[in-house]
């Protein structure tokens, strides 16, 4: 992959991206380390999670639900679930009140 890439950001956004990002601000408010540098890893860790879950997880799961909104914006699908009801490949079920579904393209804008 081009190292010019963008990568979407939304990664940044779970359990382990707000870690990160809070870890980031306390070294830059510490000045251990410089913003430039943050800038960096968030970037790096943006691309990681990215090529990671692309070539590692291969589990599949359907889910059922009724679909409360969606919207699609940017290449972005945005959907929230209610009352899902979700099947995973070992056959467990779970279910949940509510879910939100967020999608993006695999390939960016312009890529081939």
């Amino acid at each position: 992959m081009s190292g010019t890439q963008a990568y979407y950001e939304l990664y940044r956004q779970t359990s382990v991206g707000q870690a990160l990002t809070d870890t980031l601000d306390d070294l830059i408010s510490d000045n251990r380390v410089q913003p430039q540098l943050a800038i960096k890893i968030l970037v790096h860790f943006d691309r990681i999670m990215t090529e990671t879950l692309a070539d590692k997880v291969k589990a599949r799961l359907s889910f059922k639900g009724h679909l409360d909104t969606y919207r699609f914006c940017d290449d972005v699908w945005t959907f929230q679930v209610k009352d899902l009801n979700i099947k995973l490949e070992n056959q467990n079920q779970v279910t949940t009140d509510r879910v939100k579904i967020v999608s993006c393209n695999s390939k960016r804008p312009g890529e081939v």
